[in-house]
């Protein structure tokens, strides 16, 4: 195999911008565009009229897996497909990468990752904000030790701001039986995968404060305060919202022996001389606190985002390199999700996880049963150039 064969489900915002953006582009340096599929027939020839004709275009996703014209699926639909087309794709024993979140609730995620334990081709979630050489080594300090035991994790997470064309862009937006929820869902699941990631463990209990068409005439959440507690007694706060603007990005996380602070593009390391609870002990005088240093943490620099996970995947499969992302671990994002929202619907009311499966999704379901319809207001995808903003930096 010389070059492996990508075919992009969905073409929506993300399914285009992977096809134009980065195959058409020639961003994927061993990986080649093959085939496309669409359901709506004018999304999926706008796209093929980008692409080219070499492209093959299919209505059905399943004809386009048993075509034989695709080694790896790209999963870029509505969420609550996501688990589906990805078992579809492994049945067939094809290569799948799924575009967050890995699922709507738990219970379908660890059915696919079950699924997936059984079948041989690869899995991977696109968890490219894991790609930036800020979270990375963030992730290698806090694994080394370098900021000792944990106490608070805050991140402030606002500058995702939409206005109303943006959720009247698709009948499956900001609904619950077409997206299961709102800014967590869509906006946010790359920094709820992170924020367990980079830490290395999940809370133990979450309590979550959600307001629900704050913001914009939507039925699930545009404004969202959560809190954490972890097995040592650690506290976290995670702070986001559609609605403010302009927003802000800023990512604390402190320990014993100092903290990590990133925002606007740069990433600062306080390091304490000593380690605080040791100078608390020891200290003679009972308000100074133990020399810090203020480092300016020097990275490797890379950040390749989506070109960086589907290049890997692509050299992965080629035997040339190690996977970065394992699909299965797409479930911890959910699971905190799905904490901090039925904890909104219970009005603040403490969550411990594992999430109750069960509960969620029954809580669910009646908000899926209520769920206004919508039509899709424009077919037209929209301008990707500005959608990340700072969380590429």
């Amino acid at each position: 195999m010389e070059k492996v064969r990508f075919g992009i489900v969905g073409a929506g915002n993300q399914g285009t911008h992977y096809a134009v953006e980065l195959f058409c582009k020639g961003a994927i340096d061993n990986g080649v565009l093959t085939a496309i599929c669409d359901y709506n027939p004018v999304k999926l020839e706008a796209l093929q009229a980008k692409v080219g004709a070499d492209v093959k275009a299919f209505a059905d996703y399943k004809e386009m897996m048993d075509s034989g014209l695709c080694d790896v699926i790209l999963v870029e639909t509505p969420h609550y497909q996501h688990p589906e087309i990805v078992m579809e794709s492994l049945k067939r024993g094809l290569h799948v990468i799924c575009d967050k979140p890995a699922g709507v609730y738990t219970k379908q995620v660890r059915e696919m990752n079950e699924f997936a334990a059984k079948h041989d081709a690869r899995f991977a979630m696109m968890f490219n904000q894991r790609t930036n050489c800020s979270y990375r080594k963030m992730r290698e300090i806090i694994a080394e030790g370098g900021i000792g035991e944990l106490q608070r994790v805050n991140w402030i997470i606002t500058d995702w701001y939409r206005t109303e064309s943006y959720y009247a862009s698709g009948g499956w937006r900001a609904t619950w039986d077409g997206e299961g929820g709102g800014v967590l869902i869509n906006q946010c699941p790359h920094q709820i995968d992170l924020v367990q990631w980079i830490v290395g463990k999940m809370p133990k209990t979450v309590r979550g404060f959600c307001q629900y068409g704050r913001w914009h005439d939507i039925e699930v959440e545009d404004e969202v305060t959560a809190f954490f507690t972890y097995d040592n007694g650690a506290t976290g706060v995670f702070i986001t919202t559609t609605g403010e603007a302009p927003g802000s990005n800023r990512l604390e996380i402190s320990g014993t022996k100092g903290k990590l602070l990133c925002e606007d593009g740069k990433l600062l390391w306080y390091k304490n001389a000593v380690d605080s609870q040791e100078w608390s002990k020891t200290s003679e005088n009972g308000f100074i606190p133990p020399n810090c240093e203020i480092i300016e943490v020097e990275t490797d620099g890379k950040n390749p985002q989506h070109a960086g996970i589907i290049n890997n995947f692509a050299n992965a499969i080629l035997g040339i390199e190690e996977q970065f992302v394992s699909g299965p671990e797409g479930i911890n994002g959910v699971e905190l999700m799905n904490a901090i929202e039925l904890s909104g619907w219970k009005n603040g009311e403490e969550v411990v996880l594992p999430v109750n499966e069960e509960e969620y999704l029954k809580e669910l379901n009646a908000r899926r049963a209520t769920s206004r319809v919508k039509e899709d207001k424009y077919v037209a995808v929209g301008d990707m150039s500005n959608t990340f903003g700072t969380k590429k930096s």
